[in-house]
């Protein structure tokens, strides 16, 4: 089946950096777009950045400058470099990638299991 595996959350100071990787795995067999969610608790889960395949971006207001969202479509992998992190971007951070199982099925999508990002004042 496919799988979508996050790494790099943790704990930073305000004003630290950190780097958020995503790899889809199994047969799939194209990726249209990867992104990352992020929900604090008690919010409604929202936009970060998202990448298309082919390198258009989108940003949440709240992070232009300051994230950088890109991707290696040879890995199916998504990568957001976040800079001078706020306490207001704390939150679970979730990846999520469109996709197509075979070339003649409809375009899906896939969420990843969330991984908590947390920045101290």
């Amino acid at each position: 089946q496919v799988q979508l595996v996050e790494s790099g959350g943790g704990l930073v100071q305000a004003g630290g950096s950190l780097r958020l990787s995503c790899s889809a795995s199994g047969s799939i067999f194209s990726v249209n777009a990867m992104g990352w969610y992020r929900q604090a608790p008690g919010k409604q889960r929202e936009l970060v950045a998202r990448i298309t395949d082919g390198g258009s971006t989108d940003y949440a207001d709240s992070v232009k400058g300051r994230f950088t969202i890109s991707r290696d479509n040879a890995k199916n992998m998504v990568t957001l470099q976040m800079n001078n992190l706020k306490p207001e971007d704390t939150g679970v951070y979730y990846c999520n990638t469109e996709f197509r199982l075979y070339s003649w099925t409809s375009l899906t999508s896939y969420w990843g299991q969330g991984t908590q990002v947390t920045v101290s004042s």
